[in-house]
């Protein structure tokens, strides 16, 4: 017999080789009917995997992230199928679950696929669901796994394989099709109702840019027709969010490829969003005790050396700048802690003058490859609302409290309101991924836990998320269409500051080493401006739109009028604009209206004889006449329903 703990603490003794599936019907028919997947100890397993020693067991249905990754890997096997039967002659690498739904990287020779090729293969991949194929693991030695792709000419699996120890190694069959597979799968294909491809798209080998340039099918799958129905729905309402689409029409960036790519050019339009957002942010951070500080955009190697940055990203990131000098050496700036380390270190502290909070919005520069760059949420230079707060062991706790406060300010002022809390803290399997000692990560972590409890933050503990320098607490926000965003992030450090050596002196006149918390409450401009704009749809907060209104004279005899209007509006700190093109007012309207313009004030000569306004909202809500006086109070309410003072 061997003993199965259940995520609820429950133990259950049960027969050695007793299946998840088995252990699933004991606790109800229901949950058996529901369950397509199972962890064991940390491992995904089949739920057919026969278990043999004492461990933990999760069972997971597809309403869990981990039930829709297996279903979602499993599909990518049926696709890969249907694509073998409908290609025979391609080479098949790698199918892995992302996010929503999975992508399988195809070598397909001489062959090329494209959109319209889509329904066949989507038809003959529900053919093959349909036929409730069992997925079965095997075990294959190396030198036969080795033998049976190289017999089918695949160069990739065999690459993949020569990789592998010998008795690591396993298949995946279903119905006549064969794979290279960990496991991971739901257990027959008739749980797989509908298929859907999305899109297909060039992807190198291993995401080398030297190697073979394979085509990537993306797709996703469902247990319902409906669940993929609301899905596609879903997907046309964020084509329309799309902030590359949006920031064209509301003209906030653009890109250039004489510039260069990942490098954003920011319109005026953007440029006055930037500004607002910094000043929003700066005000809130005054009053918390920060001062700005301002480093260059480049700076020697041997400062990334240090930090550890260099041997991190070092070869995934910008070459090296050579000067006249000899062997002098700088990069571009991956990350703005390092040197505001060197700021704390220009001058002596004692723990009286602790903490110090350092805050700057500092451009930094990585170098990410032509096919991972998107929009504003993939960039080659971004820059981020950074903070570094040196402080004491006993300051930690409040100072990392205080941080949630400032990033739950930003958060609900901007619409973000939908958030869970994210502990990101080590892989335990894999310590070379970090720098430091235990004992200063246990401590770490420790301070994320007791402040996130203490502020009552719902929050879940995710390992091997943590930064390399330091465990986290990230803010996964869910946005308008109910997508997962990481925004804010708040870090706390105890290796920087012993590689940099920073130190105060201490009560008892020695010297101590500060602890280092890491903060961005937006995390980059670019990536946090291209979510608000898909979760706003364009409808920016009253507060933050450059343009709050725009006046619409009916004639141009009206333009006097509107330029009088404008000037009241402006006192009233309304910011606004004059259409006074020669277009009609309804074609004016409906310009503003793409354009997002939360007010439209409408003047002709019933309003200038009355000195009024006539005001329609966003949207085509009509306000009637009004006063500017009566306006400026109806916007003033507006910004102080969502703007509070922090």
């Amino acid at each position: 017999m061997i003993k199965i703990t259940l995520p609820d603490g429950a133990v259950k003794e049960v027969e050695k080789g007793t299946t998840p599936f088995s252990i699933a019907q004991s606790i109800s028919q229901g949950l058996a009917r529901n369950v397509i997947s199972a962890k064991f100890n940390d491992t995904t397993v089949e739920t057919t995997t026969p278990l043999t020693e004492d461990g933990r067991l999760t069972l997971y249905t597809w309403n869990d992230d981990e039930g829709k990754k297996a279903f979602w890997h499993s599909s990518s096997h049926v696709v890969a199928q249907a694509l073998e039967e409908l290609y025979p002659d391609i080479k098949l690498t790698i199918g892995p679950a992302i996010e929503n739904g999975f992508y399988y990287d195809v070598d397909f020779g001489d062959e090329t696929i494209s959109e319209k090729d889509f329904p066949k293969i989507e038809k003959k991949a529900l053919e093959i669901a349909r036929g409730k194929h069992d997925y079965k693991m095997r075990s294959v030695s190396k030198a036969d796994a080795l033998s049976y792709y190289k017999e089918q000419g695949n160069e990739y699996k065999v690459e993949l394989i020569e990789n592998l120890d010998d008795g690591t190694i396993t298949f995946c069959d279903h119905s006549t099709f064969t794979d290279l597979c960990r496991g991971g799968h739901i257990p027959n294909t008739g749980i797989i109702k509908a298929i859907k491809l999305l899109s297909v798209a060039g992807a190198y080998w291993r995401g080398d840019e030297n190697n073979t340039q394979l085509t990537r099918v993306y797709g996703i799958s469902f247990p319902k027709q409906k669940e993929l129905t609301e899905y596609l729905q879903l997907l046309e309402e964020a084509k329309k969010r799309d902030h590359r689409k949006l920031g064209k029409e509301l003209e906030l960036f653009t890109f250039s490829q004489k510039v260069g790519q990942g490098l954003p050019l920011w319109l005026p339009n953007g440029a006055a969003l930037r500004e607002r957002l910094e000043q929003f942010l700066k005000k809130a951070q005054k009053k918390a005790g920060y001062e700005m500080v301002v480093t260059p955009h480049i700076g020697q190697k041997e400062l990334y050396v240090t930090s550890g940055h260099y041997a991190k990203y070092g070869e995934d990131s910008f070459q090296p700048i050579h000067t006249p000098k000899e062997d002098e050496e700088f990069l571009l700036k991956p990350m703005n802690c390092p040197h505001h380390c060197e700021i704390y270190n220009s001058q002596p502290f004692s723990y009286k003058d602790l903490p110090k909070r350092y805050a700057e919005f500092g451009t930094v520069y990585r170098y990410e490859q032509s096919g991972e760059l998107h929009g504003l949420t993939r960039v080659r230079g971004f820059t981020q609302d950074d903070a570094h707060i040196f402080c004491t062991t006993e300051q930690l706790n409040d100072e990392f409290k205080n941080v949630i406060d400032l990033t739950l300010y930003v958060l609900n002022s901007l619409g973000f309101e939908d958030f869970t809390a994210q502990v990101s803290v080590r892989d335990l399997n894999n310590p070379e991924k970090y720098i430091g000692n235990t004992d200063d990560w246990e401590k770490a972590e420790q301070a994320i836990i007791d402040a996130a409890e203490e502020k009552g933050l719902n929050y879940v503990i995710e390992s091997g998320e943590a930064a390399f320098y330091g465990p986290k607490l990230d803010f996964m926000i869910k946005d308008a269409l109910g997508r997962n965003w990481q925004l804010g992030t708040i870090q706390v450090d105890y290796n920087l500051p012993k590689r940099f050596d920073l130190t105060y002196k201490g009560s008892d006149n020695e010297l101590h080493r500060p602890v280092m918390i890491h903060r961005a409450p937006f995390g980059s401009m670019e990536r946090f401006v291209a979510l608000l704009l898909e979760h706003t749809g364009g409808n920016f907060p009253l507060w933050l739109i450059p343009t709050q209104a725009i006046v619409l004279p009916v004639s141009e005899k009206h333009e006097k009028y509107a330029e009088k209007v404008l000037n009241s509006l402006e006192n009233h700190e309304i910011r606004a604009l004059i259409d006074n093109r020669n277009e009609t007012v309804g074609k004016k309207i409906r310009e503003a209206e793409l354009k997002k313009i939360p007010f439209m004030i409408i003047v002709g000569e019933q309003e200038e004889e009355s000195a009024s306004l006539s005001v329609r909202r966003h949207g085509g809500e009509d306000l009637g006449s009004l006063s500017v006086d009566t306006f400026s109070d109806l916007v003033t309410t507006e910004i102080n329903s969502t703007l509070k003072s922090f």
